[in-house]
């Protein structure tokens, strides 16, 4: 990546002022090879009062850009760092619309809940005590509920949006519902079923499965075969052991895949299909 001081930038920002099609490209290329590294100098020039609307245009335009290259790389990072942290994952997902935000933000909400969960919570419970204790917390008083109302709204699939709303999609929801358990260290993973996201209990001799995206209901094994039956689908280990934290990412950026082509969002549509590559080879 090449270096830039801020009197050469505000240079080249001034040419994009040029009527001239050939310098403009040749400046956003430029601007745009300088890499991640510029993205708060550009914001500086944005902060310019002086800027005609269309250089504000472009220089948001190459700020995105240059952001979602920021984007692509962490993501990566992430995965190739082994992925452990869910909340980090379901952040970097929320970082297309929300760039600004971050993990301190995200913690300390989780923090908030987790207190709150706490004092209603004893380990001496057995499993389907602490899952009525966990549901009481996290519907009653914590009110947590699905948007059935605007189910495939991209803000279901945010961290951040549910986290403020309490409404999400079965994905989001039960990534909530599971990073507060496992806060309180309660076995409970992500599975991902066909058309439903779910989570499991499941200890060496217990495994059953919560449905968060109906008020936390209890599904068991037949259970489970039985939807599958309904889907005329295989059986398949994936619809009953838990998944890893990469599936759930991928699965949240299919999710807002879906979510921006029935919004007509195509361009952003095909962003996240390229995010979504850069963690699930097997995608695309």
């Amino acid at each position: 990546m090449d270096k830039i001081n801020e009197k050469e930038l505000s240079a080249l920002i001034s040419l994009l002022e040029d009527d001239d099609h050939e310098i403009l490209i040749h400046v956003e290329e430029k601007l745009l090879s300088l890499g991640t590294d510029v993205i708060p100098l550009l914001e500086k020039e944005w902060m310019n009062n002086s800027l005609v609307p269309r250089v504000r245009e472009k220089i948001e335009d190459i700020i995105h850009d240059l952001q979602y290259d920021l984007l692509s790389e962490k993501l990566v990072a992430w995965k190739e760092s082994g992925a452990e942290d869910l909340l980090e994952g379901m952040m970097l997902v929320a970082n297309y619309q929300y760039p600004d935000l971050n993990l301190k933000f995200l913690t300390r909400k989780f923090e908030q809940y987790y207190h709150n969960a706490w004092r209603e919570f004893s380990e001496e419970l057995s499993p389907m005590e602490q899952i009525k204790v966990l549901n009481d917390v996290f519907f009653n008083k914590m009110k947590f509920r699905p948007n059935a109302k605007n189910f495939h709204s991209p803000a279901n699939g945010m961290i951040n949006v549910v986290l403020e709303s309490k409404r999400g999609n079965p994905l989001s929801l039960c990534v909530v519902y599971l990073l507060l358990a496992q806060r309180l260290k309660m076995p409970i993973y992500g599975v991902n079923l066909p058309n439903l996201f779910i989570v499991t209990y499941k200890t060496e001799d217990t495994q059953f499965y919560i449905n968060v995206f109906n008020n936390g209901i209890i599904f068991t094994t037949d259970d489970i075969n039985n939807y599958i039956d309904q889907l005329k689908l295989a059986k398949n280990e994936i619809y009953y052991q838990p998944c890893s934290n990469v599936d759930i990412v991928a699965r949240a950026l299919r999710n807002l895949i879906s979510s921006f082509e029935k919004l007509g969002e195509y361009k952003k549509a095909d962003d996240i299909k390229m995010l979504l590559q850069s963690v699930d080879e097997m995608s695309y």
